[in-house]
This record gives structure tokens, C-alpha cells and sequence, in this order.
């Protein structure tokens, strides 16, 4: 990963983390208690109303992602 992309992003997550504190601690949460064979869904709403929906099913390959990603939010 480039080291300067992530320098421009972090003051974009620190706002984002200041704009959406209750998201956050959500996903803190959820990565906290998922475990292989919980299932994600995931739904938008825009603006104008348009839906998109989606979900998975948790495997060991997908733990080893949640894994790391909880070092990189807990930080």
C-alpha cells in the first residue's frame, strides 16, 4: 500500500470518526462478535431513494481480514 495514500486519508477517517462516532464503535462491535458463519448484510439508501442490498456469509479467510481490520479501528 502507498504510505502517501494513507497519509492524505488519515485526517479524512479522523473526521469521519468525529462525524460518525455511533458507526464506529457499531463496527468495533460487530468485529468484536463476528465469528465464522455470521452473516453480513449491508443496505444504502440514496438520496433519491434508490436501494441497494447485499450480504455474506463469513468464512476463515474472511476472520483473517476482520482480524487485522481490528488493530487498524481500535487504533
Amino acid at each position: 500500500m502507498n504510505p502517501l495514500a494513507l497519509m492524505k486519508l488519515k485526517p479524512l477517517l479522523k473526521a469521519f470518526k468525529e462525524n460518525h462516532p455511533k458507526f464506529l464503535m457499531f463496527v468495533r462491535k460487530a468485529l468484536k462478535e463476528t465469528d465464522e458463519g455470521s452473516i453480513v448484510e449491508v443496505k444504502i439508501t440514496t438520496a433519491d431513494g434508490q436501494e441497494f442490498f447485499t450480504n455474506m456469509k463469513i468464512n476463515q479467510q474472511d476472520m483473517e481480514l476482520f482480524n487485522g481490520m481490528r488493530g487498524l479501528i481500535n487504533s
